[in-house]
């Protein structure tokens, strides 16, 4: 091989035959500096990334799970509908703690698990992580209507009705709203992780240009069931309705669009995430507090 005016001979076994880059001798320092240099940046960058990727890793997470209320569609406003889990994020310490929001919207306490959305999140959940679930919205529905067959029992107890689910064309077992919380949170606990609840957020309660303020079985069986596990709670029903209480028709009316009477707009989605937050700063021995802002 001829490089300028030198000849050069190589002769390597077959096990050591590789692209060699051959530089005329004048040259060779500087572009050996060259080669070191660019080496040298990309092992830097090569290990910031490990550094930052582990740092992720090391992060507990915050999992959100629930319905429209607490992310709508996906989450970015669409129709001016928005769930509080969309802002909640932006009051922790994101260095801290990761904010996943899981939530889909028209599930109900079954439907999230039966339809396959708990199981990939429960697949990431590790130890030291934290749940927040809200449920209780659809949970209403029928049990085994044509539209969505998304009802569960209403009640915390026991029972179970069999039934024939015409959207999957199968037989189902269906439990009550409580046992569906049951079964979120002792999966939760079996990760090692924190498990808390919250009570359904309450629909517009402005009726006839007067705020309205009913009662939600929901809120109460939310409640029941997280202190028969001895688990955080967070009465974010009452929480909202006494903001709501407090302030007139016209101020609550903002809170919402024209188009229904269950979904908040931005305003009232940060409303509602800033009460998440209050309801959790009364709890003394939350770990979770330690990474709000």
């Amino acid at each position: 091989m001829e490089i300028g005016n030198r000849r050069v001979a190589l002769k390597l076994p077959v096990h050591f035959q590789f692209p060699i880059l051959l530089f005329p001798k004048k040259n060779t320092h500087k572009m050996k500096t060259k080669y070191l240099s660019l080496g040298l940046i990309t092992a830097f960058i090569v290990l910031s990334s490990c550094i930052v990727i582990k740092k992720q890793a090391e992060k507990p997470t915050l999992f959100l799970i629930g319905d429209s209320t607490v992310k709508n569609g996906k989450g970015k406003g669409d129709g001016s509908l928005w769930g509080w889990g969309s802002f909640i994020g932006e009051l922790f310490d994101t260095n801290k703690i990761n904010v996943e929001n899981n939530a889909l919207g028209g599930t109900s306490s079954r439907t999230f698990q039966t339809n396959g959305l708990w199981e990939p999140v429960l697949a990431k959940i590790k130890k030291g992580d934290f749940v927040m679930m809200q449920f209780g919205h659809n949970d209403g529905s029928a049990l085994d209507d044509t539209a969505r067959a998304r009802g569960t029992i209403k009640g915390i107890g026991t029972e179970s009705k069999e039934i024939f689910n015409p959207i999957k064309k199968k037989q189902e077992t269906v439990y009550t709203y409580g046992w569906y919380l049951r079964k979120f949170i002792n999966d939760v606990k079996a990760k090692g992780a924190t498990p808390i609840v919250c009570s359904p957020i309450p629909r517009n309660p402005v009726k006839d240009g007067k705020v309205v303020l009913a009662n939600d079985s929901y809120a109460k069986w939310a409640e029941e069931v997280a202190k028969a596990e001895n688990v955080d709670f967070i009465p974010l029903n009452q929480l909202v309705k006494d903001n709501y209480g407090a302030a007139n028709a016209d101020l609550v009316k903002t809170y919402f669009t024209e188009k229904d009477h269950t979904h908040t707009n931005e305003a009232g989605a940060k409303l509602n995430a800033s009460l998440v937050v209050a309801g959790l700063k009364t709890l003394k021995d939350s770990k979770l507090n330690k990474y709000l802002k």
